[in-house]
């Protein structure tokens, strides 16, 4: 038998057993889900994508990746996405599709239609590789949301007075770190008019040269937003540390702690007056 014609007998033995073969898959699959979807959920899904399959089977044969298969697999994206966002596992989400071989099994592996079974599995089998590759993608697409959403919070920048912003730095500073922490302080300056900003460095660990290069150009950044910058949380051992490796800030303005460059900040506005940030008074 040709590779056409077992297409054709599975397509005929696969319409013919559709409401059969169709509810034995969603029972199968409902049951390993412990609830987490209900079986009206699982039965428009595999539903769907049981119809789909039937249709490439009839249009392209058991080649996975030919066009025919463009429905079956814009099925399984969606699918596997939403399990991912879900938490499903990739196993659990795989096994949606090849639990469509465990039902199939008793009725086409024994006798005349063995040939068609074994091609329907080796289908199966690409398809739910295809959720796995699916369902790690969007695994790591949530991962690195969620690493941005925390990048987020743990750069605050915060008003301490009137034209003056704070950002209290905790934790290891890195390059995109350093990203966050500019846009976010800039955009600051200008939504509250501030003239003044603080980066405090108390909760960093250690300052090397990198992470002074860092400083410097999110000090850069606000003067070039026409603010002053003052870096405050330099302790002794950062101090030591940065006259040993030899680190220049320049005319930076440095203190040990944020209450020193607070009241420095006030200082300096109490001699300027009002001053421009970004075009506006």
């Amino acid at each position: 038998m040709t590779n056409v014609g077992e297409s054709d007998r599975l397509v005929g033995l696969l319409t013919q057993g559709r409401e059969e073969f169709t509810g034995k898959w969603v029972r199968g699959v409902t049951s390993t889900l412990a609830g987490r979807l209900t079986a009206a959920e699982v039965q428009q899904d595999l539903n769907e994508l049981y119809t789909a399959l039937v249709e490439a089977l009839r249009n392209g044969g058991v080649a996975t990746r030919n066009e025919a298969y463009g429905e079956v697999r814009s099925l399984l994206t969606e699918l596997s996405r939403n399990r991912a966002r879900q938490g499903f596992s990739p196993t659990e989400t795989a096994f949606s599709v090849l639990a469509l071989k465990d039902v199939l099994e008793p009725a086409l592996a024994d006798g005349a239609d063995v040939k068609a079974y074994l091609q329907l599995a080796r289908v199966l089998d690409d398809l739910g590789l295809y959720t796995i590759e699916v369902h790690a993608k969007t695994r790591e697409e949530i991962i690195s949301a969620q690493a941005e959403q925390l990048l987020e919070l743990s750069t605050p920048v915060v008003k301490l007075w009137d034209g003056v912003v704070g950002v209290p730095l905790v934790g290891t500073l890195d390059s995109a770190r350093t990203q966050v922490v500019m846009e976010k302080l800039l955009q600051s300056l200008l939504d509250l008019n501030a003239t003044h900003a603080i980066v405090d460095i108390t909760g960093v660990p250690a300052v090397d040269t990198q992470v002074a290069q860092h400083l410097l150009k999110t000090v850069v950044a606000a003067r070039m937003m026409g603010a002053e910058c003052v870096i405050s949380g330099i302790r002794p051992q950062i101090a030591q540390t940065i006259v040993a490796l030899g680190i220049e800030f320049g005319d930076i303005t440095t203190k040990a702690t944020l209450a020193d460059a607070l009241r420095h900040a006030l200082d300096r506005i109490e001699e300027r007056g009002p001053v421009e940030i970004g075009g506006l008074l």
